[in-house]
């Protein structure tokens, strides 16, 4: 059980850390204030958000049981809606950091980007990365035919992850980056992609 309070823990810890530090940001909207901000927030996400999970998956078959809750029904649909999910997840997610770092001179959680990153993928939606992490979460619930890690990822770890964007994040870039990324917000989706534009685009090339 040890594994599932960690994760309730440090997702509650990632929540907290994004609202405070959100609410700091507001009351200091200077560059210098967002580039602190930013960086000791990179640490709660690494080590209250994405260790606390990765270090569950090891757990993943197992949580269903420790709860004696019952497995994902129709196990085989469901291990293949994973794993296509899974590697579509893995797509949006290795293309968005090497974008990222070619356009925004940045790396994920480790550096700031020094430049809006409003280029290739990121031109579709403005969290490739994050769509692409929370298709991975899904799916390997999905694959390993976890109620609980299906349910918490869609319940609660992507949640408080949207929170994080919505209420710090955003916030930070648009300091950061001033009337260029207000632009940016207007023309591009939050998360979801706009596949009509996109097929028209395609069909008028």
């Amino acid at each position: 059980m040890i594994g599932i309070y960690l994760q309730v823990i440090g997702c509650g810890v990632f929540a907290m850390s994004a609202f405070v530090l959100g609410a700091w940001l507001r009351r200091q909207p200077s560059k210098k204030a967002a580039e602190i901000a930013t960086r000791i927030m990179h640490f709660f996400v690494i080590f209250a958000w994405i260790i606390p999970m990765s270090a569950g998956l090891t757990l993943l078959t197992q949580y269903d049981e420790m709860l004696s809750i019952p497995s994902l029904p129709f196990h085989t649909v469901s291990l293949a809606f994973g794993m296509v999910m899974m590697l579509i997840g893995f797509g949006f997610f290795a293309i968005s950091i090497v974008v990222l770092f070619d356009y925004g001179e940045g790396l994920f959680a480790f550096e700031l980007t020094k430049k809006l990153a409003a280029k290739d993928i990121y031109e579709r939606t403005r969290n490739p990365m994050s769509l692409g992490f929370y298709l991975m979460c899904i799916g390997m619930g999905l694959f390993a035919g976890s109620t609980f890690f299906t349910l918490w990822s869609l319940l609660a770890f992507i949640p408080a992850h949207v929170f994080f964007l919505k209420y710090f994040e955003e916030s930070e870039l648009e300091i950061r980056f001033g009337q260029s990324y207000v632009e940016y917000k207007k023309r591009v989706p939050f998360l979801i992609p706009n596949f009509v534009a996109m097929f028209q685009e395609l069909n008028g090339k």
